[in-house]
């Protein structure tokens, strides 16, 4: 049963793992350039597995930023992984023990989450790792090629291939902005905030731009767009 749990994990985490080999090859030619090594850009990928936070975080190695500001940003960014174990928790089978939760949480990102989460049966550890696997291999492979890439080819193709990075935040924010006039408005202040911080804040570090953009815009977002409870959408 662990077996084909595994097998069946690996053959639905093959789509997310090919998409990882070619999202984080932009990241690690970003890496490179910002002065970072190959096998660092790799442990990076190796204990971190997210893309958003990794992103982030070279900006404020690059930036020269501080270990609170580092800290504080990835809490901001990766908090959504915490409320999607919670709901993974739901879905676990039995044989789940404490020690499978804590090694399986280390790999929950959001294309996990989701296959984990329409998945119709309770999710065994092992049907977990065989996804992770495939998924982890596939990002820190991508990572190695896009930053032994970056150090090979010249700067014009390396600055091109770069931005798949920022290609792949877009297709995450768009499709969802379309459907939820909230989303977009979110996204929108937060582009704004982000922008007043670039060309006219100046004296805010970069971390602590990211910080207040998305605590303010998240914020405004709940103002404006709250969400009613049961008793109200009766």
């Amino acid at each position: 049963m662990k077996i084909k749990d595994f097998r069946k994990g690996m053959y639905h985490g093959m789509p997310i793992g090919l998409g990882y080999l070619s999202v984080s090859f932009g990241f690690g030619i970003m890496a490179v350039k910002s002065g970072l090594t190959t096998l660092v850009a790799a442990l990076i990928s190796a204990s971190n597995l997210t893309s958003a936070g990794q992103a982030a975080g070279v900006g404020i190695i690059a930036a020269g930023g501080t270990l609170i500001e580092m800290a504080l940003v990835q809490f901001t960014i990766n908090l959504r992984y915490s409320l999607m174990a919670l709901s993974l928790s739901q879905k676990l089978d039995k044989s789940f023990t404490l020690p499978h939760k804590l090694l399986a949480s280390f790999g929950i990102t959001d294309e996990i989450f989701a296959v984990s989460a329409g998945r119709k049966e309770k999710l065994t550890p092992w049907y977990m790792y065989g996804m992770i696997l495939v998924a982890f291999t596939g990002w820190v492979t991508g990572t190695v090629l896009g930053a032994s890439a970056g150090q090979l080819l010249p700067q014009s193709v390396s600055a091109a291939l770069s931005i798949m990075l920022y290609g792949m935040f877009i297709a995450i924010i768009v499709p969802p902005a379309r459907k939820e006039r909230s989303i977009l408005v979110v996204i929108v202040i937060a582009a704004l905030i982000s922008i007043l911080f670039r060309y006219l804040i100046t004296v805010v570090s970069g971390g602590f731009a990211v910080i207040i953009s998305a605590l303010a815009a998240s914020s405004a977002g709940a103002l404006l767009f709250p969400v009613k409870g049961e008793e109200e959408s009766e």
